[in-house]
């Protein structure tokens, strides 16, 4: 009898759902805070602006640099983030690892291209940088070491999301900027869609300033 192949590691399965959310997050204009690798040598001096592309092509800018001069052709939207360690939820939060972090960061990316996208006017742009994050629910230590560990979501934990955007005119000329704190203490009144989604009062906030601000088409 020829033996079944083995199962696939978990580690595995992590891995490589971690590649394709990190793949749509680089097709969909989102980037994080560039994170210094200490291991890695340092570039020379006429290098440090710019990485020279394959096959002896144009030099590719580093991430973040170059876009006030270089915006995102027409119909991007760009979205980027400061450094996820630095945000509310990581520090309000209990220990979470930046990969973790960084993921479901990417998935409110991700949701926010979309959205926006669907929305914004032909020939128009929009850079959105994501500033802080605070997740809907808290941690109540209090009611002991287990509920520690647990979010609980009530009324009394809402999110918040505080942002800055640009938003550009096919010429590059802005026509809208500004930043903004996104809240919503009814969250729980309202309810949102996909209950099984840990994101989903998240993704609600991010759609109602969506249609607020740049209207439905």
């Amino acid at each position: 009898m020829t033996p079944l192949p083995p199962a696939p590691h978990p580690f595995r399965r992590v891995a490589a759902a971690a590649a394709v959310l990190a793949l749509a997050a680089a097709l969909a204009g989102c980037a994080g805070a560039p994170q210094p690798n200490p291991s890695a040598p340092a570039p020379a001096p006429e290098a440090a602006g710019a990485a020279p592309a394959p096959g002896g092509g144009a030099p590719v800018p580093p991430p973040g640099a170059g876009r006030a001069a270089n915006p995102p052709p027409a119909g991007i939207v760009s979205v980027t983030y400061d450094d996820p360690g630095r945000f509310s939820d990581a520090r309000q939060g209990t220990p979470e690892s930046p990969r973790a972090r960084r993921a479901w960061v990417d998935a409110l990316c991700l949701h926010l291209s979309e959205a926006a996208a669907a929305v914004l006017p032909e020939g128009q742009r929009l850079e959105v940088r994501l500033t802080d994050v605070q997740r809907a629910g808290g941690f109540e230590p209090a009611r002991g070491a287990q509920a520690g560990q647990v979010r609980i979501v009530r009324d009394m934990y809402p999110p918040r999301i505080d942002l800055e955007f640009k938003r550009l005119g096919a010429d590059g000329t802005v026509l809208q900027s500004g930043r903004r704190t996104l809240r919503d203490p009814a969250f729980m009144e309202r309810g949102a869609r996909g209950a099984s989604d840990p994101l989903r009062y998240e993704k609600s906030l991010l759609d109602d300033w969506v249609r607020r601000e740049f209207g439905a088409r």
